[in-house]
């Protein structure tokens, strides 16, 4: 879907340039979920795929449905993609968005796959041990993989550390078969 990601790059990088000159980062992350929300609501796609509305009612309709403390320049955002029929490309500049306010604050994401739920302070020893690994601050996602058997498996951009049970038999089995 590289169409969509390109369609959606100005956008995100006007969103953080404003955002960042405000000193707004946070409350424009904020603001960019929750519109990315409003218009992946199902009942929001059935209404976009269903009715032909028209521009006019679209910037009537979409900002009754989205917080109430939304900024001048947020709203001004969505009658801009509104008017370009870019409205569809809000989870995507939300997303873009995210990874220029990360690079900026030095964070990265990690998709922690865990065989098991991780409590608290195993989830914070992994987090010091990656923050350590890749000298950048983590954000953890977790999410409960039982096909992993046991351990954990990481994602951190196009590097994986796979430490699970199932990632090590196969590991042996590769060796095993090569041998």
């Amino acid at each position: 879907m590289a169409e969509i990601a390109t369609l959606a790059r100005p956008y995100a990088e006007a969103a953080f340039r404003l955002a960042d000159e405000r000193g707004a980062l946070a409350v424009w992350s904020d603001t960019l979920r929750a519109l990315s929300r409003v218009v992946t609501h199902p009942d929001m796609q059935a209404c976009l795929a269903t009715y032909d509305l028209s521009s006019a009612q679209l910037r009537e309709l979409f900002p009754s449905l989205c917080p109430s403390d939304l900024s001048a320049e947020a709203k001004n955002l969505i009658a801009l993609l509104i008017e370009y029929d870019r409205l569809p490309l809000l989870p995507e500049i939300c997303e873009q968005f995210e990874t220029l306010k990360n690079d900026r604050e030095g964070v990265v994401d990690a998709q922690i796959f865990s065989a098991y739920e991780l409590d608290a302070a195993q989830l914070a020893d992994l987090v010091v041990d990656l923050e350590r690994r890749f000298k950048r601050k983590i954000n953890p996602r977790v999410s409960v993989d039982r096909e992993l058997i046991g351990g954990v498996r990481v994602v951190i951009g196009d590097e994986v550390i796979d430490g699970s049970v199932r990632g090590k038999l196969n590991a042996m089995a590769v060796g095993l078969l090569a041998s």
